[in-house]
């Protein structure tokens, strides 16, 4: 498996802290990019993850992926254009925080723009877990992360899904 940076190393929380340049079309031919999202995709994956910014992976690219409802979202150089007033307090891990839960309010329904892998301009409008997995990669790409914003953190996860999370990646 591909190495996910992690917090507990010093270096590797440096690079977490900083903000992601913007993803350079010219810079990559297609391939590459079918190549980058592959890989991407397959790390969250094997990791049990249902997002991967560009940036846990050692890449200094405004680029994360997603899987929410087996349904698969690439998006480079995102932007949350508009959030709700209405923010919802639920529990969060992170690839690169391992063991470590918090509560993390954010906004229940975000408008997000930015680009697909064929760098054509999306607009999406999400809401429930895929707005708030949206947030968090984001964060990400910003240099944040969700222990930065929870109200607290814990060792143990008391939402079923990452109690199911956490057994696969035990297994």
């Amino acid at each position: 498996m591909d190495q996910i940076l992690k917090i507990d190393n010093r270096e590797s929380e440096k690079f977490l802290r900083r903000k992601t340049v913007d993803f350079d079309w010219k810079k990559f031919s297609k391939k590459e990019i079918r190549e980058l999202l592959k890989k991407m995709r397959r790390v969250m994956k094997e990791a049990q993850g249902i997002g991967l910014s560009g940036n846990q992976i050692g890449l200094n690219l405004n680029v994360f992926v997603a899987e929410v409802e087996n349904k698969f979202y690439a998006i480079f150089n995102p932007k949350i254009e508009k959030k709700s007033t209405e923010i919802a307090d639920l529990e969060e891990g992170c690839l690169s925080v391992p063991r470590k839960y918090g509560l993390v309010p954010r906004s229940e329904k975000i408008t997000l723009s930015g680009y697909d892998h064929n760098q054509k301009k999306i607009k999406i409008k999400a809401w429930g877990l895929l707005a708030r997995v949206f947030q968090h990669e984001i964060d990400h790409l910003h240099g944040a992360l969700f222990i930065d914003r929870a109200k607290y953190i814990e060792e143990n996860p008391t939402s079923e899904r990452l109690t199911e999370r956490e057994k696969k990646v035990k297994k």
